[in-house]
């Protein structure tokens, strides 16, 4: 029978008795037979006590005199087994297991990483994720890093220059109240997808916060204004009852109207204390941020006859984070900041941003009498973390491979724990040391933190930022107020950041950071990124006036002195142009930029779907023609389209293919002289004009999406949109805003050697568009029929090479003799004055056939 803790874990019965006969010897904990495997893996690690053998006490005593058995690699009379997980060392959660000699903790699902669960797998807020490169989206964000605080899930509104944090609550939009009362109210909990701690770090380190509150009433008194008692009234952060509602502030009792004295009763000072039988509205954004979330409403006046009330929270709404800006700047190489000792005694970690142009520099330090713990920029490549916790000076280096004194911000994160060290640069570079498993482990410091130089080190010249210690975020800023060679905030941040300003946006500074300028851009949203687009109906165009109007008496005069009379800016010599389009109508014109005199560009879609580019600039007879692609392009599909002019060279890409070069004839000129107006769409034009283009393509007009319309530093379709007053740009017909051209290229993409469509070279000039296909004939029955009428000519010349064949000796023969050689001296003289052209034939063909 095998018993464990009392219990009976298995027997064998049997009616016949069993006789088990044992040896003299027992072995406890192991016996060493001659195997391979390590006697780690074959003995007992543990402690056992009260062994009996034959219902007998062993004596370990004997045993340990030598008077009894034996003994090797044991402690008798004690127990040495080490409960390596008490105290727990793993962090946030994390479980603990442990060996004879180690524990190691797992991390699965707490959010956190490393040795002992101490770090943040997540970043601290929704403006880290952006300046990441990051998009609008839901993400986990952990405030305090290694702190208390757990990761917790928000969506991150990126669409702005201002990143808005959204954190959501569980209550249903209008939510009706009914049956309250001043003596017996009605209250509505709210819950939110953080906790009110959670919250708090966001609204702690924002700039602004807000959310909006409204209700909605009928025959339901609010605030009871101007003097009564409130009947609702709203619980905030802290459970303090507040009175006044959204558009107001604190202290106030009133609501929005109250505020701007547009009350429907100029007696009261919101919409509802008029008590109306009409249904009201009370309702507008609050923005005391250290009042907020709203956690509860108590509602006290639904229960009079015909009585009516609904209420709505919005989620709690911030911007900005103070933490990740908090910047302070070194200016010389003895300044530096002080703070409290740093508390770290078994586990601490530390981040940071820097940036410098000096090869070295401290940028921490605290100190105890032997221990201690340093940052600091040991060469232009190399980032070392050192500390002595009572076994010995320890220092952990990272080499970057491009110097780190490149005014460019780099990121350092050091931890240090009871298992090891790591030291981390730009999230790139990595070294991990592991602790000694017997010594000291404990960090004990007395002297105060030292951010800067210390102690006679060498001091950091440069800017650091987001200094976080075991989570918490020291301020900078505050504390370089009043410390001489530091400043607060630092500047130059477009250095660093200023690429993910895309498409020609420009980086501007701000006090806390930057800002993408996409006002010179075909694009919006924080990165310039997003494609500004319209959908076009029938004769829908948008005109954009490149050059200012004149008056009468100087457009008299002749070109060239009134070419001379204007603005040189006006007179091109370059000009890049950009845009997508996608449509299924044909034949249109996608853009046209006229001049005031002769001088146009235009981009066609031909009725059979392919684009052509025309340019007339001065010198020439007619217009400079281009197929640029004979596909049909009227597929519904987005198209990109990228065209850029150096005097006579034309560049043009389309779509994902290579880009093709065009040369303009040597008799044009290399100006694009005094631009107009750019129409997209279709042309209303009063000036010069090519008859052409308003036969074939300007009617009924395009019909489809344009976006990312740019013409050099213009964006011409971006500013009838959002430009409300511009005097430049106008449109007629119906114009509708669209993110069509944000809208993936299903067509497959095809390399230029592999499409059979693709010119490899330019066209000739000038082009004769009649050459080329006729519009409207099927491509496909062109190329059917071409290879038909080569199989039926190879067949004819087949048979008439045998016929001939088989004729030859049939006793008749010709001669090639010309007719009037009877009358000429010579063969060769009939044969020069019967073909006027032989001479020229010899020339252009020196073989000779027989047949």
């Amino acid at each position: 029978m095998l018993t464990i803790d009392g219990d009976e874990a298995s027997a064998v019965r049997t009616n016949t008795p069993i006789q088990i006969t044992t040896g003299g010897t027992y072995h406890f904990g192991g016996y060493f037979l001659q195997t391979q495997a390590s006697p780690s893996q074959r003995s007992f690690q543990g402690c056992m006590q009260l062994i009996r053998v034959d219902d007998h006490l062993a004596d370990l005593t004997a045993v340990e005199r030598g008077m009894l058995g034996a003994f090797e690699n044991v402690s008798l009379d004690m127990c040495t087994i080490i409960d390596r997980c008490l105290p727990n060392h793993c962090e946030h959660g994390g479980r603990c297991t442990q060996t004879w000699d180690i524990f190691s903790c797992s991390c699965d699902g707490t959010g956190y990483t490393g040795a002992t669960c101490h770090t943040s797998l997540y970043e601290q807020s929704c403006e880290a994720y952006k300046h990441l490169g990051k998009y609008s989206d839901v993400y986990w964000i952990d405030p305090d890093g290694s702190g208390p605080l757990g990761p917790f899930r928000v969506f991150c509104n990126m669409t702005e220059d201002k990143v808005w944090t959204t954190v959501v609550n569980n209550l249903p939009a209008q939510t009706a109240v009914s049956g309250s009362s001043r003596d017996r109210r009605t209250v509505l909990q709210l819950n939110y997808s953080a906790t009110m701690e959670q919250i708090s770090a966001i609204t702690d380190g924002a700039d602004h916060c807000e959310q909006h509150i409204t209700y909605t009433c009928r025959s339901s008194r609010l605030l009871n204004t101007p003097d009564g008692t409130p009947y609702t009234w709203w619980v905030g952060r802290g459970n303090e009852k507040h009175f006044y509602w959204g558009g107001s502030g604190p202290g106030v009792q009133k609501c929005s109207c109250g505020i701007e004295h547009n009350c429907i009763n100029p007696k009261h000072h919101c919409n509802c204390d008029a008590d109306q039988k009409q249904w009201r509205e009370d309702s507008g954004l609050l923005v005391y941020k250290d009042h907020l979330p709203v956690s509860e409403v108590a509602v006290g006046d639904t229960n009079r006859p015909g009585s009516e009330a609904k209420l709505t929270v919005g989620p709690l709404h911030c911007h900005g984070d103070r933490s990740y800006w908090n910047a302070a700047s070194f200016n010389t190489p003895t300044s530096y900041l002080h703070f409290s000792t740093f508390r770290a005694e078994t586990s601490a970690d530390i981040s940071f941003y820097f940036k410098t142009s000096a090869p070295h520099g401290v940028f921490l330090e605290n100190l105890g009498n032997t221990d201690f713990i340093r940052l600091e920029l040991k060469s232009p490549n190399v980032v070392t973390f050192s500390f002595d916790v009572g076994n010995g000076p320890v220092e952990l280096n990272v080499h970057s491979s491009t110097p780190l004194n490149d005014d460019q911000w780099h990121r350092v994160s050091a931890e240090r724990n009871v298992k090891e060290a790591v030291l981390q640069l730009d999230q790139q570079y990595r070294q991990v040391r592991a602790a000694p498993a017997q010594g000291h482990t404990r960090l004990e410091l007395y002297s105060q933190l030292y951010v800067g130089a210390a102690g006679g080190q060498r001091g950091f010249l440069g800017c650091i930022r987001s200094l976080k210690m075991n989570g918490v975020t020291l301020d900078l800023e505050e504390r370089a107020k009043v410390t001489p060679g530091v400043k607060p905030g630092c500047s130059g941040h477009c250095t660093s950041f200023g690429m993910y300003c895309r498409n020609g946006g420009k980086c501007v500074e701000k006090y806390n950071g930057y800002s993408c300028d996409c006002s010179n851009t075909a694009y919006d949203g924080p990165f310039c990124t997003k494609d500004v687009g319209a959908y076009f109906e029938a004769g829908t165009l948008v005109r954009y006036n490149l050059m200012p109007e004149v008056t009468s008496s100087v457009s008299s005069m002749d070109g060239k002195d009134f070419a001379q009379s204007l603005n040189t800016d006006m007179n091109l010599t370059r000009e890049v142009v950009t845009f997508s389009f996608s449509t299924s109508s044909t034949p249109s014109i996608l853009l046209y930029i006229s001049s005031r005199i002769h001088d146009y560009m235009a981009v066609v879609l031909r009725r059979n779907g392919s684009l052509q580019l025309r340019y007339n600039i001065g010198g020439l007879l007619e217009p400079f023609t281009v197929d640029l692609d004979q596909r049909n392009l009227a597929n519904g599909q987005p198209h990109s389209v990228n065209i850029t002019r150096i005097e006579r060279e034309i560049h043009v890409q389309l779509d994902h293919y290579p880009s093709v070069s065009y040369t303009l004839p040597e008799a044009s000129d290399t100006q694009f002289n005094l631009v107009k107006t750019l129409f997209l769409g279709k042309v209303f034009e009063t000036g010069p004009i090519d008859p052409v283009l308003i036969e074939k393509y300007n009617t009924p007009g395009f019909v489809g999406c344009l976006s990312r319309v740019q013409f050099n530093s213009i964006a011409p379709l971006k500013t009838a949109l959002r430009s409300q007053l511009a005097v430049s740009v106008s449109h007629q017909g119906k114009l509708v805003e669209s993110n069509c051209g944000a809208s993936p290229l299903t067509v497959s993409p095809m390399s230029a050697n592999t499409d059979p469509w693709h010119l490899e070279g330019g066209a000739d000039f000038p082009f004769n568009e009649e050459r080329v296909v006729p519009d409207g004939l099927n491509r496909n029955s062109t190329i059917i029929g071409g290879i038909i009428a080569v199989v039926i000519f190879t067949i004819l010349c087949t048979l008439v090479f045998l016929i001939r064949y088989m004729f030859r000796h049939k006793g008749t023969y010709h001669t090639n003799e010309s007719k009037g050689a009877e009358r000429s001296e010579s063969a060769d003289t009939a044969i020069i004055s019967a073909e006027p052209n032989f001479t020229e034939t010899i020339e252009e063909n020196k073989k000779e056939w027989f047949i």
